[in-house]
């Protein structure tokens, strides 16, 4: 058996040594993870998100997140729409370009499609980082063909220098340095999604890590 061009066992045994390999480094670096957004920077930026959001006067809004990396993101997000006085409905998307790698391969897979109706609504789509846009430009062409009035796309991070295709956000978290992220539902090998901050793996540093260890 073929898959992705590679002969099955071996592409079988390159993604157990991919995981292998991060997690070997993870343990070996104790975990060490550097904030980038702290948690009180990131909750103050939702509120702010979510008062642009309002003055874009969306109707019938429909907000879609973009699993798994934004669910965090998303369901803060909502709670600040709620405090703004928008009542949205909710709908996931699980769409992949990464397989098993940190590295896009710049082919957009839907892993979970969209349930609920979409024609003639305005669209909030919202996505944990704007990288190379090619996920968001499939996902925002993918509602806008099946009839969405409007899609507007809300990332917590972009790296203005990554993009492969042409797409701005029209609300922005923050402008991320070009480093491997994880925190906040996102991850490093299934780790890290839990933390309430955005940061980075620092697998060379000597310096006590920020849960207190070595």
């Amino acid at each position: 058996m073929v898959w992705c061009g590679v002969a099955w066992p071996r592409a079988v045994r390159a993604v157990g040594t991919f995981r292998e390999t991060i997690t070997s480094r993870m343990s070996n670096a104790s975990k060490r993870v550097r904030v980038l957004f702290d948690e009180a920077a990131i909750a103050k930026r939702n509120d702010e998100l979510a008062d642009e959001i309002v003055a874009a006067k969306p109707e019938n809004l429909l907000v879609v997140a973009v699993l798994k990396g934004s669910f965090m993101f998303a369901a803060d997000l909502l709670r600040s729409l709620h405090r703004a006085g928008l009542s949205p409905q909710v709908e996931f998307v699980h769409l992949s370009s990464y397989r098993n790698s940190t590295v896009s391969s710049g082919q957009v897979e839907i892993l979970r499609d969209v349930q609920s109706e979409v024609r003639g609504r305005d669209v909030l789509l919202v996505d944990d980082i704007l990288e190379s846009g090619r996920t968001v430009v499939f996902a925002k062409d993918l509602l806008m063909a099946r009839g969405a009035k409007r899609v507007l796309t809300a990332v917590l991070l972009e790296k203005p220098g990554k993009r492969a295709v042409t797409i701005d956000a029209d609300f922005v978290g923050f402008t991320c340095p070009d480093v491997f992220v994880v925190g906040y539902g996102m991850d490093a090998a299934h780790a890290f999604r839990q933390l309430p901050f955005v940061g980075l793996v620092d697998y060379d540093s000597s310096d006590a890590d920020l849960f207190g260890g070595t």
